[in-house]
């Protein structure tokens, strides 16, 4: 016999690789993690992992195990989402996973509304750049600017995020466009949509700051280092922002509303799905 918790852990190290990952995963310490993964190799008397400096790596016996325990954790994932749909009661927690600009922006100034529409909801708000897996329960529903692919999940489009460049007033009467410098992402993001459009609009004139996060490049354009492209939500509405007109057609990104195919009728996530095609429209 052994110890499901120490098959949970396991399962979680061997889909991530890394004991931080799986400790991420399951909020504990990467110790709890080192020491759930011995304690199934005690029990089992296999030896499941080859450790490594910087990572973990499956033997044949801890390959066939992890496939065996995916399947497991799968059932028990389904179990919970049987449960969670038949309860009739516009109450509980709803986990939201989103992009962290959605989440505090458009999400988070809005709760006010859900909590008085539905004083017994409770929320959990995950902002976060990863995309959480909802068939793990990671959250229970997710906003995404990329349409998934994975049939066990029923997709809504929820609204168009349309972008401009936006400058200081400032900068742009100290420039001319000739002179003009560029706010982009780092060279990982260079497949977006909008850095594309950016580096399209900037031509052979300098990106001077390069962030993976859009609040650093809004803050940069206010205090004059450049410009960027910002969301038409975030931009048009700053008084420390100016939009440039520019002869391109501006880029979009379209943002897609994901939840569990067994969840989708379940009353407290209907409620939310509502409220957060609201804070989009």
């Amino acid at each position: 016999m052994f110890d499901w918790e120490d098959l949970r852990h396991f399962a979680a190290l061997a889909r991530e690789h890394t004991l931080s990952g799986a400790a991420r995963v399951l909020k504990v310490d990467h110790a709890t993690v080192a020491r759930r993964v011995a304690a199934l190799e005690a029990s089992l008397g296999l030896k499941l992992v080859d450790r490594r400096p910087r990572s973990y790596a499956l033997t044949v016996d801890g390959g066939r195990i992890a496939a065996l325990a995916a399947r497991m954790e799968d059932a028990s994932f389904a179990v919970g989402r049987a449960v969670r749909a038949v309860q009739p009661a516009l109450a509980g927690e709803v986990a939201i996973s989103a992009p962290p600009l959605l989440a505090s922006t458009l999400i988070a100034p809005r709760l006010a509304e859900l909590r008085t529409a539905h004083p017994d909801l409770h929320v959990r708000l995950i902002g976060e750049k990863r995309s959480a897996s909802l068939s793990r329960r990671e959250a229970d529903l997710a906003v995404r600017l990329s349409r998934p692919t994975e049939k066990r999940l029923v997709v809504r489009k929820i609204g168009t995020i349309v972008f401009a460049l936006y400058a200081a007033p400032g900068y742009l009467a100290a420039h001319e466009p000739g002179s003009f410098e560029f706010i982009g992402y780092d060279e990982g993001l260079d497949d977006v949509p909008q850095q594309r459009w950016l580096k399209a609009a900037a031509g052979a004139r300098a990106i001077v700051l390069r962030t993976n996060d859009i609040n650093t490049q809004r803050a940069a354009a206010r205090a004059g280092v450049g410009i960027a492209a910002l969301p038409r939500y975030l931009g048009d509405g700053d008084a420390a922002l100016a939009p440039l007109d520019v002869k391109m057609k501006p880029v979009t990104r379209d943002a897609w509303l994901l939840v569990h195919r067994d969840l989708r009728r379940a009353p407290p996530v209907r409620a939310v799905m509502t409220f957060l095609a609201a804070c989009f429209a």
